[in-house]
């Protein structure tokens, strides 16, 4: 068996094709769709991801700004400009890179975003309507990833679903979405124990534990649907993902590259959510 690829790039660009039809109705409104990004420090990997964001923004037809802040600026200096973008009526969509300097209450910050603004859906009123069945923006690395399952068709419901890794922004809201869509599902992390006992159950395994290497393909069901969410850059330069690519895809049905796969869908949704925002505040 060798597993078919999940081609992130391919599914973003159908993606991009939906979007394009629902900017051009907001244009003949006089709307165009706004992102705006807060970014503190220069940190290096943060400002290839904003670069990545403003090209698509770009491609789409999206109005995208940068706002740069220097290291030192203040935790109220962040959140003054946070409040200036939530006043500002050209701006659907606002995000806040991480990591943010260690100086800085990242909590707060991203709390302080218009939770009708706060596109990345890491907002505490996000986050909670999403645990309630009832989303009003949801992180897009999760939500790209079921975007993918559901481009190629995979079913969900009834499956058995193992996410590795707990993190807020996918972990935990990966593994609502596959409940909602009726999947049982188990999550595990870099402490549980005997982890491939785990993982061997999966018909559909995402991982996203932020760890080299961590799944092997051994430790794969055949046939299983295999999701790499991580992204790690190696000694040598190269990035590489969670999950050993070439002896996975010897087990899986489907599997995602790094890079090439689940990353392009994280930035369609993210554009994907700032055209929500606009229609919802768009006269009706």
């Amino acid at each position: 068996m060798s597993g078919v690829i999940l081609d992130g790039v391919v599914i973003a660009r159908t993606v991009y094709a939906a979007l394009a039809e629902r900017i051009g109705a907001l244009r003949v409104q006089g709307i165009v769709p706004g992102l705006a990004a807060v970014e503190v420090g220069g940190h290096a990997a943060s400002l290839v991801y904003i670069r990545n964001k403003v090209r698509a923004c770009e491609a789409a037809g999206v109005h995208s700004e940068v706002h740069q802040l220097d290291a030192a600026c203040s935790e109220e200096g962040v959140l003054e400009v946070v409040e200036a973008l939530n006043r500002n009526p050209r701006v659907h969509g606002i995000i806040v890179q991480l990591p943010l300097p260690s100086s800085l209450d990242a909590t707060r910050i991203l709390q302080a975003i218009d939770p009708a603004k706060d596109v990345d859906g890491f907002g505490w009123r996000n986050l909670g309507a999403l645990l309630s069945g009832s989303p009003l923006f949801v992180p897009g690395t999760p939500l790209g990833v079921m975007a993918m399952l559901d481009h190629a068709r995979i079913p969900i419901e009834g499956r058995t679903a193992v996410v590795v890794g707990r993190s807020t922004i996918v972990g935990k809201p990966m593994a609502l979405l596959l409940i909602s869509r009726g999947a049982t599902v188990t999550v595990c992390h870099s402490r549980t124990a005997d982890l491939g006992e785990w993982t061997r159950r999966a018909d559909i395994l995402v991982v996203a534990a932020g760890r080299p290497g961590l799944v092997s393909g051994e430790m794969i069901k055949p046939g299983a649907v295999v999701i790499d969410v991580g992204i790690n850059r190696l000694a040598n330069g190269k990035l590489a993902g969670d999950v050993d690519f070439s002896s996975a895809r010897e087990r899986a049905s489907y599997i995602t590259p790094v890079p090439g796969g689940v990353g392009p869908m994280t930035v369609a949704m993210l554009i994907s959510n700032t055209v929500l925002a606009a229609e919802r505040g768009a006269p009706q």
